[in-house]
């Protein structure tokens, strides 16, 4: 019996051996250098073209992935990659590669003074040339966008949806009107009366540089922006990069509704068109309907929804537990070529 049982040990501890080595050649694996020269920590430069000249835009890499690759795309417009740190706490350990990228005009990329190049179409080229420049293509290509840059995902994926595995729409409707129709019925009378008259009279006399109009928001940016208190110093950070100027131009002063020139923007009859597998996210407490985040789902082709109950707008901070696992499992399954609804 006892030379069965040492056998048994023996092919038992071989197994283990066997996984273990499995395993750390993985982990060498999503970490292997693979650009030559001086390393920069996976942060590079990516010349762009536009109608009034080139510009560069930054990117940085976290890991090393052939079969899976994401890019991702902030919100604003004229924010920073920097709300999406959460991300390198939760996808490295299951494989994925992905991008933090700051759009041209945000903080870490060059920043002209153009306003022409303020529009959804340049900076829909503007993604196609960063996915060239990374070398992403219709088998490993991931897009997620958050708020504004859920707006540029779709509008990238209705022009050059080809180039996609899997699509994510995350925090952001597919109409500005309904969005600001949501901030006015919905959101707007769950503040204080007085409160919403006077951010509405500030905005009347156009006083959004007054510290008051931010200081009134407050309240609304704690309950439907990011419900972690403090905010998370990523977060913090954040804000004061941001581009004003762009934001305002496109967005409005704030995130209380929309004004800019995205104010029309609607793509919600367009949704049918998509046919790559998409993942919608949206938070109980977004400043985003979350009814209406759960029902794109149910519009494009192969559509998929993930609302975060404890979730806001900045759902991957005040809602991890429920945002990155549906997140990764959404990746996940597409990879592996079993995406249902």
């Amino acid at each position: 019996m006892k030379p069965i049982l040492s056998l048994l040990g023996l092919i038992l501890l071989l197994s283990a051996c066997q996984q273990t080595d499995t395993n750390a050649l993985s982990l060498k694996d999503y970490h292997a250098i693979v650009d030559s020269g001086i390393q920069t920590g996976g942060v590079k430069l990516i010349p762009i073209e536009t109608p009034v000249g080139k510009f560069n835009v930054w990117t940085k890499r976290f890991g090393n992935n052939p079969k899976i690759k994401v890019l991702l795309l902030h919100g604003g417009p004229g924010g920073t990659h920097e709300f999406f740190e959460s991300f390198e706490s939760f996808l490295p350990q299951e494989g994925i590669e992905f991008y933090e990228y700051d759009q041209l005009g945000s903080y870490f990329s060059d920043q002209p003074k153009d306003s022409s190049l303020w529009t959804t179409d340049r900076f829909v080229e503007e993604v196609e040339q960063v996915r060239k420049a990374l070398g992403m293509n219709k088998d490993n290509f991931y897009l997620l966008g958050h708020s504004w840059g859920g707006i540029l995902a779709t509008e990238y994926a209705l022009k050059y949806q080809d180039n996609i595995k899997g699509l994510i729409i995350s925090n952001m409707m597919s109409s500005c009107p309904e969005y600001g129709k949501y901030a006015k019925d919905v959101l707007a009378k769950q503040m204080d009366p007085a409160v919403v008259d006077s951010v509405r009279a500030m905005e009347a006399r156009g006083a959004y540089t007054d510290p008051k109009y931010m200081e009134l928001l407050t309240g609304f940016y704690e309950d439907h922006l990011c419900r972690v208190k403090p905010w998370p110093n990523a977060v913090q950070r954040a804000f004061p990069h941001m581009n004003g100027e762009i934001y305002t131009m496109m967005q409005g002063p704030s995130e209380f509704g929309i004004s800019g020139r995205l104010a029309n923007w609607d793509r919600s009859k367009d949704l049918p068109k998509i046919k790559v597998p998409t993942l919608t996210i949206g938070g109980k407490h977004d400043t985003m309907d979350p009814e209406h985040m759960k029902w794109m789902a149910t519009q494009v082709q192969q559509g998929r929804s993930l609302i975060c109950p404890n979730g806001s707008h900045g759902s991957m901070w005040d809602d991890q537990p429920t945002y990155f696992p549906g997140l990764i499992k959404f990746i996940k399954d597409v990879d592996a070529g079993s995406f249902t609804k």
